[in-house]
């Protein structure tokens, strides 16, 4: 099973809960206390988070980080963490980052718009 968590800035979040509707894991849920905005914040309440970053793309105040375990590289050597998906700038354009942007293929049979019509 992919092995994830997150990170939420408590003080920025405005308790919106989109990232607990978001959640497929029901992970997520508000805080009890309030943050010193005066909202409930959005707090990991289960360890089964999978790092599938639902939660980081859907808020609004870019105040989650999503972290996926690292595979392990050889015997007896830790698996870490790594960030698969935060949100930055959100006063302006919004730019969201999931994993390695670079391994992902271009598929240039697509027409400008996405072909829909």
């Amino acid at each position: 099973m992919i092995r994830g968590t997150v990170t939420i800035d408590v003080d920025t979040c405005k308790g919106c809960e989109l990232c607990i509707e978001a959640c497929p894991q029901e992970s997520l849920a508000l805080s009890e206390g309030l943050n010193a905005q005066g909202y409930h914040y959005a707090v990991l309440v289960k360890d089964n988070c999978t790092g599938c970053v639902n939660c980081a793309l859907v808020c609004p105040d870019a105040v989650i980080t999503v972290y996926r375990e690292k595979k392990k590289t050889g015997p007896g050597k830790a698996a870490g963490r790594e960030p698969v998906a935060a949100t930055s700038n959100v006063r302006g354009n919004i730019e969201v980052t999931v994993g390695n942007l670079s391994s992902i293929a271009v598929r240039e049979d697509i027409p400008k718009g996405g072909g829909r019509g």
